[in-house]
């Protein structure tokens, strides 16, 4: 007993100029529950209570939480001595069932891996974009376009339903003598179930533990075999330069490769979908909202000579997609008001975190120093009204409103639903672009209206730290197509 409590009043034991440690009863878990329960309430009361930089035992892990904004760039800049890859290197081949991209049986693979993703940037980008706006009319076209009578849906299962298999598609290609794969619908809800498992996953659970979840994986990084992989058709560049670096490794099997490309499936739906649901149920819950995007969609089509509703394909370019600010803008609130990262950064020295001035924290080597832009996000000082949804509020003068402000100092981050610095999604931009598809193409050719009686939809807190909060419930909506 007395040395059981010798050890852990080692790991409590403060050194001079680092943040003041929260305390949890429980052994190992600390804060765990607590802050998983309500992690925004929860990190609210503790910087009321210790100021805007304090230490968090969670799972095991000494957490410091830097809750002050204009603090964020001073962490952001440390890449080496707060590193981003040490933590991702460790939770992503266990929750996905690929081995370590930097064993040394796999000599650059990390580095070629990263450098793969300028596919998804400049003019691939533009292609991505393109073959996403066909998938997505041909989804619609084939299963929604002909519905002149009110026809009733869930809108998460209708956001789900088109977005995977619009991405699937533009990602990884058609099968050779058909324009859709068989088994689409199974394969999402197996991914779904999956999805279910994955904060634990993240908390490093094993997954034998998790019942069913390890049959689940197996079965969809089987979807993904290079044997099959290679006979499917017009998959993507940036697709086609993974698929080129994995084969350059003999000690890389087929299921190794084929769990590498379920990793990318997850990482380009598991976001996309909740937060495709969250722009068009805001929308649809604000009809002044959906008005002004409807009337600002309408002006651009008939600027550049086309017509909404049925019977018409529509054509947006990028740049006249990034001209509708009040979608733009629409986006970013839903994002806000959705998103609930955690950025982690892990120590690798002992060092002096320095916030200019006379101000810094000591560090130890394997701290987790964590910014939670969901505090940011839901700052009263930075956005009046925080918890309401305001559709025209990231605009100023007809254009992108950027300016946003704490204790009076311009913001370098005010809106971080992507994560920061290294560890930023690298696909962000084509996210916005497909949300940006799928809501212009539905807003065009559809009315679309919340049945009397349903919602509020919330947030489910169950994810918070891994990016969008999935709704609570699923709501029932109503759509036709629009009459020209």
């Amino acid at each position: 007993m007395r040395i059981t409590m010798h050890v852990m009043g080692y790991f409590f034991e403060r050194r001079p100029g680092e943040p003041p440690l929260v305390k949890g009863w429980v052994p190992f878990l600390g804060k765990a529950f607590e802050f998983g329960k309500d992690a925004q309430k929860f990190l609210s009361v503790h910087k009321e209570k210790y100021g805007d930089i304090f230490t968090i035992r969670i799972a095991g892990k000494y957490m410091t939480f830097i809750m002050d904004p204009l603090l964020y760039p001073y962490v952001i800049k440390h890449g080496k001595q707060l590193d981003f890859h040490e933590f991702s290197d460790q939770v992503a081949p266990m929750t996905f069932g690929y081995p370590c991209t930097r064993d040394p049986k796999f000599p650059g693979m990390a580095e070629q891996i990263q450098r793969a993703f300028q596919y998804l940037q400049g003019d691939s980008l533009t292609s991505l974009i393109e073959s996403m706006r066909k998938n997505l009319i041909f989804l619609f076209q084939q299963d929604y376009l002909n519905v002149t009578e009110w026809r009733m849906e869930k809108m998460h299962h209708f956001c789900k339903k088109i977005m995977f298999e619009a991405t699937f598609l533009t990602l990884f290609g058609k099968p050779p003598h058909a324009n859709r794969h068989l088994g689409m619908d199974a394969l999402r809800e197996k991914f779904e179930k999956f999805d279910a498992k994955f904060p634990l996953l993240i908390m490093r659970i094993p997954i034998s533990l998790l019942g069913e979840t390890k049959t689940i994986r197996d079965d969809l990084i089987n979807f993904f075999l290079p044997q099959k992989m290679a006979q499917w058709l017009d998959p993507a560049a940036f697709i086609q330069q993974r698929t080129k670096l994995f084969e350059q490794y003999e000690l890389l099997g087929d299921v190794d490769i084929a769990a590498h490309h379920f990793a990318i499936l997850w990482a380009s739906v598991g976001n996309t979908l909740p937060a495709s649901f969250w722009a068009m149920y805001y929308l649809v819950m604000h009809p002044e909202a959906l008005a002004v995007v409807r009337g600002e969609i309408d002006h651009v089509l008939q600027l550049t000579g086309q017509e909404a509703g049925s019977g018409h394909s529509i054509t947006l370019t990028r740049e006249q997609l990034d001209s509708l600010v009040y979608l733009g803008s629409t986006i970013n609130e839903s994002l806000r008001l959705s998103s609930a990262s955690m950025n982690i950064r892990i120590a690798q020295e002992d060092f002096t975190l320095g916030f200019g001035g006379d101000r810094s924290i000591g560090v130890r080597k394997g701290d987790v120093i964590v910014l939670y832009p969901q505090s940011l996000h839901m700052d009263p000082e930075i956005f009046e009204d925080p918890e309401v949804f305001k559709f025209d509020r990231f605009i100023e003068d007809g254009k992108e409103k950027t300016s946003f402000y704490k204790h009076g100092q311009k913001l370098k981050f005010y809106l971080m639903p992507f994560g920061s610095g290294v560890s930023k999604c690298p696909g962000r931009y084509f996210a916005i672009n497909e949300m940006k598809q799928f809501l212009t193409l539905l807003i065009a050719h559809f009315d679309i209206e919340i049945l009397q009686g349903e919602g509020p939809v919330k947030p489910d807190q169950s994810r918070v730290g891994l990016g969008i909060l999935l709704p609570d419930t699923d709501i029932q909506f109503r759509y036709k197509t629009r009459i020209p």
